[in-house]
């Protein structure tokens, strides 16, 4: 791969990357001084010139981290998601309330700056979710902000060491996510996607007829409408890496789906209905912050994510901070 040093070259950012033996993770790529790009085109181009290289580094690391490219709006990082050549997944049956800015970028998760966003593969709760997703700092975080990342097939096997019943019971089980939605988004919340912008429709016929594609049960009530996903596999098998995965939205839901129409404990259980262990959960959520690296966001950050490889969550921030995203199949 020496060749790939005429344009990226891999960097260290010291406390926010993690040693795996044969990998760095993220892996950290900047424009190589001797041949630093001037403009957005020629980054473009080297993207899609580079592309089998991009491919296997992410294949082996996880997550990569692009720093101090000259990506400046959202219309560029448009661009930038496009020359990787992914086809975009749009967002139906997630649960965060999410504004589109241009082409095929929206806004991250717009809950609240005070608020943390749980450890979570995206859209891991339903079953169409993203191979891949993309994010890119346009405003960079007062303080705080991170988006801290883990990688999945690490939290597997910790907890099937630790707690190989419970890991047996979710493998054969699976998962049942319940989740009241509001008519309209809800931007306080962190769960606060609206039923007409979840199934993209005002038509409640229309949007039985989607939840239904995607293997979910509505109940329609006065003010909004109950969700049933489920149960769907809480564990996943990797296959481009031969890998077990903890590809599920356990600990989010259970620590973070709360608002004034969720209780996040009934948010989620085990597939057959029965409630979950709350000690384990927490102990879940520590491993996950255990094992997690936190990213700090600079301007013009673009970080691309294996979904199947990586979990992601948000810490609380002082504004401004703008982190825009984009789904890939």
């Amino acid at each position: 791969m020496a060749a790939q040093a005429e344009y990226f070259i891999e960097t260290q950012l010291s406390n926010h990357q993690k040693h795996y033996g044969s990998f760095t993770f993220p892996s950290i790529l900047s424009p190589n001084p001797k041949s630093s790009p001037s403009s957005l085109s020629v980054f473009t181009e080297a993207i899609k010139s580079h592309k089998p290289f991009l491919d296997s580094l992410l294949l082996k690391s996880g997550a990569l981290l692009f720093r101090g490219f000259p990506v400046k709006t959202a219309k560029d990082f448009n661009d930038v998601v496009e020359a990787f050549g992914f086809e975009e997944l749009p967002y139906v049956g997630g649960a965060a309330p999410r504004t589109n800015v241009v082409g095929r970028v929206f806004t991250a998760n717009e809950s609240p700056p005070d608020q943390k966003i749980p450890f979570h593969h995206e859209m891991a709760q339903v079953p169409e979710f993203p191979s891949k997703l993309f994010f890119f700092c346009e405003v960079e975080p007062g303080s705080g902000g991170e988006t801290p990342i883990v990688l999945s097939h690490i939290v597997y096997e910790k907890m099937k060491e630790k707690y190989p019943e419970f890991v047996d019971r979710l493998e054969a089980h699976g998962l049942l996510y319940t989740r009241v939605l509001g008519e309209d988004d809800d931007p306080s919340s962190p769960i606060g996607r609206g039923w007409k912008s979840t199934f993209l429709t005002s038509n409640k016929a229309v949007a039985e007829e989607r939840a239904a594609k995607l293997g979910m049960k509505l109940e329609w009530l006065s003010n909004g409408v109950k969700t049933v996903m489920g149960p769907i596999p809480a564990i996943k098998y990797d296959k481009s890496r031969q890998r077990k995965i903890w590809f599920n939205s356990m600990v989010a839901a259970y620590t973070g789906w709360e608002d004034s129409r969720n209780d996040p404990v009934k948010a989620v259980t085990f597939g057959d209905g029965q409630p979950l262990p709350a000690d384990i959960i927490y102990d879940c959520l520590k491993i996950l912050e255990d094992e997690c690296v936190p990213i700090p966001w600079k301007k013009g950050d673009v970080m691309l994510i294996d979904n199947l490889a990586t979990l992601h969550s948000r810490r609380s921030f002082d504004p401004p901070r703008r982190v825009l995203a984009s789904l890939c199949k």
